[in-house]
């Protein structure tokens, strides 16, 4: 048994689809099913008695600690958080009380957890906190890509709230001995992503003959890596990985935010054609603020410990991306929400 945070939302719960897939064994899902959260992402579980949803905040104490008395797990693995850089710019409190207050809350009540553990269960016993490469800065050109000793220089509030729920995590480590691990990945994409994102954002958009928006001149840097990758890395970490260690999983393919966006037109134009090429509709909007230019990671300290690296290339994954959303008009509808609409015209409208 383990206990999974934030199962719902894209990366827990394609991490959670593939536990079960890949391990067979029980996971207690806890997720407050915020606006990024869907239960519609976990339908194949459905009946599945592997799978425990529990509909709850990590910030409540009383109801973790309970899940953890009653399921007695393994491991926790803690994705839940806000996640979205524009979000946190036009709200950052909401970060910060999720990221760093709610990690706080769950680190306290798995030391608590853990310490009444008898010793062979206590040795067994891991807390993997999934982080990001946004809490490492920017990145110029030429600069050589982040690794586990680059120092910490979050530009975001989204990026400054994760940095400070890593620091806790090492700190929970070294002061009380909490066996924790983290790992920090590059951008992901795949099935199930919530389209605020640039990825289905732009699918979706081009689907429905809207503009492209594109931050700046389009030349903004990322690395990208297939969900499923990751979650295969986060498997690695949790069955192989060090107490105390921190692992970067990335899938060694940068691309310019331009680049991403044309691949996505011309599979689209394949697939999907439209009157005009997809591209057409590519905009550039005004820069968001404090735009990071450039992100890369250095995954070889995963390969050469934990014999993990990416298996899908980007054309690949994009592709299968692609060709999901375009098979789950359903998923869809039920995720573009009038909140959802609200969203994009407030981020984007004025641009």
């Amino acid at each position: 048994m383990i206990l999974v945070t934030g199962g719902a939302g894209f990366i827990g719960a394609n991490f959670v689809l593939d536990w079960i897939a890949h391990e067979g064994t029980p996971a207690v899902n806890l997720d407050k099913l915020t606006y990024a959260g869907n239960l519609a992402n976990l339908a194949s579980l459905q009946g599945d008695a592997r799978h425990i949803f529990v509909k709850g905040d990590i910030n409540d104490r009383a109801l973790v600690a309970g899940l953890l008395k009653q399921h007695q797990p393994r491991a926790i693995v803690h994705f839940a958080a806000e996640s979205h850089v524009d979000r946190s710019i036009h709200g950052p409190g909401e970060f910060v009380q999720t990221n760093v207050v709610g990690t706080f809350s769950l680190l306290e009540e798995a030391r608590a957890y853990w310490s009444g553990l008898a010793e062979t269960e206590k040795a067994k016993f891991r807390f993997l906190h999934v982080s990001t490469d946004e809490v490492y800065g920017s990145l110029g050109d030429s600069d050589p890509a982040f690794s586990e000793t680059t120092p910490y220089a979050p530009n975001s509030p989204y990026a400054a709230s994760k940095a400070g729920s890593d620091h806790l995590v090492r700190a929970w480590h070294h002061t009380y001995g909490l066996p924790v691990i983290t790992t920090n990945c590059s951008n992901n994409y795949g099935p199930l992503q919530f389209p605020e994102k640039l990825i289905p954002l732009m699918i979706l958009n081009a689907l429905a003959g809207k503009p492209l928006p594109v931050y700046g001149d389009g030349k903004n840097v990322r690395d990208w890596l297939y969900v499923g990758d990751h979650c295969a890395g986060i498997r690695a970490a949790l069955a192989r990985g060090k107490p105390g260690e921190t692992y970067n999983i990335g899938g060694n393919s940068e691309k310019t935010n331009l680049e991403v966006v044309h691949a996505v037109c011309a599979i689209l134009d394949e697939l999907h054609p439209a009157g005009a090429p997809h591209a057409k509709l590519i905009t550039f909007v005004e820069d968001r603020a404090g735009h990071d230019w450039r992100y890369a990671i250095n995954a070889e300290k995963i390969k050469r410990e934990l014999g993990w690296e990416p298996t899908k290339t980007f054309a690949a994954g994009l592709r299968e991306t692609v060709q999901w959303y375009l098979s789950n008009a359903e998923w869809i509808r039920n995720v573009t929400s009038g909140d959802y609409r609200k969203w994009v015209d407030l981020n984007y409208g004025k641009r």
